[in-house]
């Protein structure tokens, strides 16, 4: 036990000082590079941070378990947004732009309804079971790949936003995202280890600790990356993170997995992916009601209500 416990906290450590590293790193290469924050996290923060959702999902796929995936993308999503950005925006509010407004929340929401039509529907692509068969999956890493060329396109025409900070040497700050995700990577599965072990250890279920820390474990990069962007005022980076962390699992990671192996929902009921599209969709309201051009620290805390909402119901039904 104690062992366990001076892993976990080495594991936090890590984590805490990953995201430090990732945050800098990325914010001085989006400077030097002419590119927007939000791109950057968006881009190489939103990839790097759903690296431990990737591992499990297409691990997952290639052991002829692809059906883990699913589960696995949208509890992580349903995380991302509501407790991850919910919380930022209480720490910090997060000012959205008309690019936000315009492509890339649309397109989070418009993913994000396509999965829930594929776990609803037998067949959206005129091929498949009830889930992602091979070509769904090809069409989604497809649509991933117009995406990300689009935001890069785009994202060099976004002029980032001076913070008064000397941009640092490149290769500096490539080794500090780098280490930054390593950190993160490694730190997490420390964390997420050995906090299973010791709830394991103090008699506590074993559905309780899936619905809680492992839940939780695979989006830890994404929560410690988004509290560091938010103590340090990077919104956009922030926003960027959560969205381009969405839009890989979606796109990209259940893409893959698809390909790999067909994917049902057998194991998602209505209520969960009905808090996914809520979760997407809150998103978009929060800005509509009011025309407001940020998320503010009550849309912050109404996100994190609706998440202990849906915790509380996964809790009650064990």
């Amino acid at each position: 036990m104690f062992l366990m416990t001076i892993l976990l906290l080495a594991g936090l450590a890590l984590v805490v000082l990953g995201a430090d590293w990732l945050v800098d790193g990325a914010s001085s290469v989006a400077r030097r590079a002419g590119l927007s924050e939000f791109i950057i996290g968006l881009t190489i923060v939103g990839m790097g941070t759903s690296a431990p959702e990737m591992v499990v999902s297409v691990l997952g796929a290639l052991e002829g378990n692809g059906d883990i995936a699913v589960g696995n993308v949208v509890g992580s999503n349903i995380f991302n947004t509501l407790l991850i950005l919910g919380l930022t925006a209480v720490i910090l509010p997060i000012g959205i732009t008309a690019t936000n407004r315009k492509r890339d929340i649309p397109v989070n929401i418009a993913v994000t309804l396509l999965l829930v039509l594929l776990g609803l529907e037998r067949t959206i692509f005129g091929v498949g079971t009830d889930g992602l068969s091979r070509l769904d999956g090809a069409v989604l890493l497809l649509l991933f790949v117009v995406y990300m060329f689009i935001s890069f396109r785009s994202g060099k025409d976004e002029k980032p936003e001076p913070d008064g900070q000397k941009s640092q040497k490149l290769w500096l700050s490539i080794l500090m995202i780098l280490c930054g995700l390593a950190a993160l990577v490694i730190g997490g599965n420390l964390f997420v280890d050995n906090a299973t072990g010791i709830a394991s250890a103090l008699g506590i279920s074993d559905k309780f600790i899936a619905v809680t820390i492992l839940a939780g474990g695979t989006s830890l990069p994404e929560l410690a990356t988004c509290v560091a962007a938010a103590v340090k005022k990077k919104g956009q980076l922030a926003l960027g993170n959560i969205i381009g962390s969405n839009i890989f699992n979606i796109m990209l990671i259940l893409g893959t997995s698809a390909v790999i192996a067909p994917v049902s929902f057998q194991s998602i009921n209505l209520i969960d992916m009905g808090a996914l599209l809520v979760s997407a969709i809150a998103l978009a309201t929060s800005l509509v009601v009011g025309k407001k051009n940020q998320l503010d620290r009550l849309d912050g805390a109404l996100f994190l209500l609706i998440w202990a909402v849906y915790m509380a119901y996964l809790i009650i039904n064990l």
